[in-house]
């Protein structure tokens, strides 16, 4: 998982239509080093998938989902495409799609982009 101290930025700057994450809980500037409730897990991620999907009518056979750790795990096995990137070998034992070298550029070319379709 990740943390919206980071993952807000992002999806602001990448026009994400959504951002899901956890909250980092900061006092009189610094981290306490709690987070906040609730804390999304291997549960969230799957009623992730499941709300998404739903509201976009499509079906969960036509998802690509990517990820690195046991928490992935229940959001992986229900994709059409359970994406290991960089994965524990638990994980990557797991998913018929390992990207271990590179970046999620790789997941373009499976798709069936082209390089020239990429954005710079």
């Amino acid at each position: 998982g990740g943390f919206t101290a980071f993952t807000s930025e992002i999806a602001r700057i990448l026009g994400f239509d959504e951002n899901r994450a956890n909250t980092l809980i900061a006092k009189d500037g610094s981290l306490t080093g709690d987070v906040g409730l609730p804390i999304l897990g291997r549960d969230a991620k799957v009623t992730a998938l499941e709300e998404i999907t739903a509201r976009l009518g499509i079906a969960e056979a036509d998802v690509v989902a990517v990820g690195d750790g046991a928490n992935d795990l229940g959001m992986l096995e229900r994709a059409g495409m359970g994406v290991a990137l960089h994965a524990k070998p638990a994980v990557a034992a797991q998913c018929d799609v390992r990207v271990n070298f590179g970046d999620l550029t790789a997941l373009l070319f499976v798709q069936g982009y082209a390089q020239t379709e990429f954005v710079s």
